[in-house]
């Protein structure tokens, strides 16, 4: 498809009309807030485009009102409510970049529904919020601030949900550290969210009796020292401390309290000989089950990038381990409890569409953005030939898993697809647009081909066309920029310049064309180059981590 041809299709397209008749009273509203953010996603070829307004009609079938509430997002297939450790938490913070109506309204649910000595809902559904267990993992403070941050910094807001979230840590600090050692505990699998997980083979799925502050007394193994818990606490923490300082007041009781939280975790639950994150039983044992745990504490800011880069090479990019042709795995591969069946409700083995949602943020964070890449790609290629939106995707296959209508499956597609070839907004007020596209990873199949993409941001439109022979971007419909396909190209939200981030393994050599000026570079993978001055800085070289077969 020629360029003006893929530009005239991105143009043309109506959004309304791919979604067909909506259903539910509030769709409306929730419509009007996608069209007003100009969104818009084409492909040359593949199923890819098809796919995608077929997840977005069904996101709007998650999103209801409950209880006469604004509407709030929805786990989505056979999981009727919000739950904390996912819809309310990554879910809606991505969300925020789609619809941040419906995401705030989600977080305010929670805050609303608090119970009086503090705990938060694990889940809120029809007939109202649910505290029997805790189901902690992405952490609610980084949620809430991000969306802050992205959205006009609503300080009634953000006081809102500090407060709420201060007293839940409060709670967390009288009722799960029975043991004293500064780790969050956990009373059964459900506390993780980590059903049918080896990990907690032989305990309660649930806290003693319903009570989510009291664990089995006759448990020859419980509590576990949980390191994601630990370590959501960790980074909790943090957050809190910036929204402290944002409201005016000090955040260095809360910085104090987030070390603490880091030096137990540490201490508790980190095996040096492993390198690797394990619960430990009453009787101080490790836990030696290989999880998804690793990713959970990593997306939660543990470690520096040298941490963060032995994970990569032992564990994350390994097919041994965690880095199967679909990843990533909730078991490792190795271990001989693996199970690689998605066809039910399964941490043993399956890669969950709620680790891959997580994984952003652990690779960002050290600047690992191409590695991301390479699991985005099979993930979205095996999108491309699914039938619906399910909980898990089978890490040998790629075939669909467990329920479907699966809200983070759907959240999943839009984020990769925005991140890989589309316009994407960031909480520190940068413009990501990134010019790859999905590849024909699954027998050669066209998963997309030429990409192009649409968002408005403050008030104007930005088009991104990714073309076999680079990217055509354009500002306010007109032509604004040229560059070479396999970088990601930063701009602050008035559309200044700040860098071109190198996104590909190989190294790319052109010329970024930028409101009439021609600028040479070259940029490897991971290597950040700044544009200050009108000269090109190196800002960050830190060269790429491979996959490995051991």
């Amino acid at each position: 498809m020629s360029e003006g041809a893929l530009l005239h299709k991105l143009r043309t397209l109506r959004t309304e009309e791919r979604l067909g008749p909506l259903g539910k009273p509030s769709d409306g509203a929730v419509l009007k807030e996608w069209l007003g953010a100009g969104i818009r996603f084409a492909a040359s070829e593949g199923r890819l485009e098809d796919v995608y307004y077929r997840a977005l009609r069904t996101l709007f079938d998650c999103i209801v009102p409950m209880a006469g509430e604004a509407p709030t997002l929805q786990e989505g297939g056979v999981y009727l409510g919000c739950w904390l450790e996912s819809t309310g938490t990554i879910n809606a913070e991505l969300l925020s970049r789609f619809l941040p109506r419906v995401s705030e309204a989600t977080y305010r649910s929670f805050a609303a529904h608090q119970r009086t000595d503090g705990l938060l809902p694990y889940k809120i559904t029809e007939q109202g919020p649910a505290f029997r267990q805790i189901q902690l993992v992405t952490p609610l403070a980084r949620s809430v601030w991000n969306h802050y941050a992205l959205h006009g910094r609503d300080r009634a807001f953000l006081a809102r949900m500090y407060g709420a979230m201060a007293r839940y840590d409060g709670w967390l600090a009288a009722n799960r550290d029975t043991r004293g050692t500064g780790c969050v505990e956990a009373f059964g699998a459900y506390d993780t969210g980590h059903d049918l997980s080896p990990r907690f083979w032989h305990v309660p799925d649930a806290p003693h009796r319903g009570d989510a502050s009291r664990c089995d007394p006759d448990s020859p193994v419980l509590p576990f020292l949980a390191p994601d818990l630990t370590a959501n606490v960790y980074c909790q923490r943090l957050y809190l401390a910036r929204m402290a300082e944002e409201l005016g007041e000090s955040g260095e009781a809360w910085r104090a309290k987030a070390q603490a939280s880091l030096d137990s975790l540490m201490r508790h639950c980190y095996d040096e000989a492993d390198a690797f994150f394990y619960d430990r039983d009453r009787h101080g044992r490790f836990v030696r089950v290989q999880s998804d745990v690793l990713l959970r504490v990593l997306a939660c800011e543990v470690g520096d990038r040298t941490f963060f880069d032995e994970a990569l090479r032992r564990y994350l990019l390994n097919t041994r381990k965690f880095f199967a042709k679909y990843p990533f795995t909730s078991i490792a591969l190795d271990d001989p409890r693996f199970d690689p069946f998605s066809s039910y409700n399964s941490w043993a083995g399956p890669s969950n569409y709620l680790s891959l949602i997580r994984a952003p943020h652990a690779f960002e964070h050290h600047g690992r953005h191409v590695e991301l890449t390479w699991a985005m790609q099979p993930i979205l290629s095996s999108f491309a030939r699914a039938e619906r939106f399910a909980q898990a995707v089978g890490p040998w296959t790629g075939e669909e898993g467990f329920t479907k209508a699966y809200s983070p499956a759907i959240l999943c597609l839009l984020d990769f697809v925005e991140r890989l070839c589309g316009v994407l907004p960031t909480p520190d007020g940068e413009l990501w647009f990134t010019g790859l596209a999905p590849d024909a990873r699954d027998h050669g199949a066209e998963v997309a081909a030429e990409t192009a993409y649409a968002r408005t941001v403050d008030g104007v439109a930005f088009e991104l066309l990714n073309l076999r022979g680079g990217s055509e971007l354009y500002r306010g419909g007109a032509p604004w920029m040229a560059f070479p396909s396999g970088v990601r190209v930063i701009t602050d939200r008035r559309g200044r310049l700040r860098g071109v981030l190198g996104m590909s393994a190989r190294p790319v050599e052109g010329t970024l064309v930028w409101e009439g000026r021609a600028l040479p570079f070259a940029v490897r993978g991971n290597e950040l180059l700044r544009y200050e001055a009108g000269q090109w800085r190196r800002e960050r070289e830190i060269g790429l981590i491979y996959p490995t077969y051991e």
